[in-house]
């Protein structure tokens, strides 16, 4: 199959990993992300990279430039180029979300169990696609 087509809210609100990316193309890349309560993304400047964040599930706050904002289930976070951001979980249940990175961030299939595994990996885009 060319390309991607799946229930995205499902996949989202199922996915029990930190980071699962789903779909790699050459210029845009689908990461699914968990954070567990009181977990956070971390603190992060994408030079290159625009981002865009959709919350599925639970509730929490975004930081950008120094900007902190309230987010909920079905908000959607668009982040910059250059600028650093963080999304952190507020409330008392996973916060499920997806990513869309432009130009792809992570190697393709790429599946963090945890924030510290994802920490400990240094596994950046490689340029290898999903097709």
């Amino acid at each position: 199959m060319k390309g991607f087509v799946a229930d995205i809210e499902e996949l989202t609100e199922e996915n029990g990993d930190f980071r699962r990316v789903l779909y790699t193309g050459k210029n845009l890349q689908l990461v699914l992300m968990s954070i567990e309560p009181g977990g956070e993304i971390g603190e992060e400047v994408h030079g290159g990279h625009d981002q865009f964040f959709r919350i599925e599930k639970g509730k929490g706050e975004v930081l950008i430039d120094g900007n902190r904002s309230k987010i909920k289930s079905d908000d959607a976070i668009i982040v910059p180029a250059g600028a650093r951001h963080n999304i952190m979980n507020t409330g008392d249940e996973p916060l499920r979300l997806y990513t869309l990175y432009a130009p792809p961030e992570h190697r393709d299939g790429t599946v963090h169990s945890t924030k510290a595994e994802a920490e400990a990996s240094e596994q950046h885009f490689d340029g290898k696609t999903t097709e």
